[in-house]
Parts: structure tokens; sequence; C-alpha cells
């Protein structure tokens, strides 16, 4: 039995390894680059105009975000623009994300994607009148409740009966006529 089942395990332990090696490579393949971190924030001329070069921007476009302690370090600040907004007709590097191979990402990246905030939308109603009409929703509302509460507004019906001793309310016997 055991020489029936050994050359399959062994053959199963081969499968296994493959997989276990493609992983690997996946994991090996998949690392975070270094270039990708921000490096310390840009205070001579020339750091800056290296920053700039690194993020793929002019030096006089480059500036970065004030070194105010949170770690943003020599990364760009980019202007607030949402996916959304940018051209859909674009031959784009990356469509779904509406991005071009090495174009630096905002830093609120995840908050302005196609399926999030659009901080470029114009609403179709201001803020006053949204306002306002929310406004006049709440008062009509109490307004009514107010109204109503001066009428009685009542179900009439009889009281409940309660059983006493010696009276019967109920019986199965066939009603004498």
């Amino acid at each position: 039995m055991a020489s029936i089942l050994v050359p399959r395990l062994n053959f199963l332990r081969k499968i296994a390894c493959r997989q276990t090696g493609a992983l690997t490579e996946t994991f090996v393949r998949n690392y975070w680059n270094k270039d990708f971190q921000p490096g310390p924030y840009p205070k001579t001329p020339e750091e800056r105009a290296a920053a700039a070069k690194k993020y793929g921007l002019l030096p006089e476009d480059y500036e970065p975000y004030p070194d105010d302690g949170y770690g943003y370090g020599d990364y760009p600040k980019l202007p607030d623009i949402s996916a959304e907004t940018r051209d859909p007709f674009y031959n784009w590097d990356s469509p779904e994300y509406k991005r071009n191979y090495g174009e630096p990402i905002h830093v609120q990246a995840d908050m302005y994607g196609e399926d999030r905030y659009n901080i470029n939308a114009k609403p179709p109603i201001s803020y006053n009148m949204q306002a306002l009409i929310f406004a006049t929703i709440i008062l009509s509302a109490f307004g009514l409740f107010y109204l109503a509460e001066q009428f009685e507004i009542d179900r009439k019906v009889l009281p409940k009966i309660y059983p006493k001793e010696g009276e019967t309310h109920y019986t199965f016997q066939p009603a004498n006529n």
C-alpha cells in the first residue's frame, strides 16, 4: 500500500513546491520601492531641484507641503483635482484611475477617486438654498405637530371588562331561545 501512495505523495509535493515558488516570485516582484517614499523636507534650492526631478516636475512648479510635522517630507503639494473631473477621452496609461505612468499621486488620492468625493463638483443647488429647504421642512413638520396637538385624537371605546365573582361572561352552551 505504501509503495502505491509514496509516488503520488511525491507528485503532490512537487506541485505544492511549484505553487509556493510562484507565490514567492510574486512576493519578491511586488516589493515596496524605497524610491516611492518621500525624502526629508528640502531646505536648499539644490534639494528642491533634486526633489522636483525625483517627482518629474519642473523646479518652478514644485512646491512641497509645509514642514509642520505631518511627515509629508519632500512630497509635492499637488492641486486638488478629482479623478472624476479629468478628461475621460484622453488616452491615459491607466484609464481606470485616469493617471499616466510616473505621474505623482495626490496625498489624498484615496479620497479623490472616481467612486469617492469630487472636490471640483459644483452642486446644482447652492448650500444656502439647501439649508433653507432643510429648515423649511423641519419647521413645517414641527408646525404641523403643534397644530395637531391642539385637537384630541382619540378612539372612543368601551371600558375594559374585568371578570367578577359569580358572573358568567362566556359559555360554550348553546343559547336557549
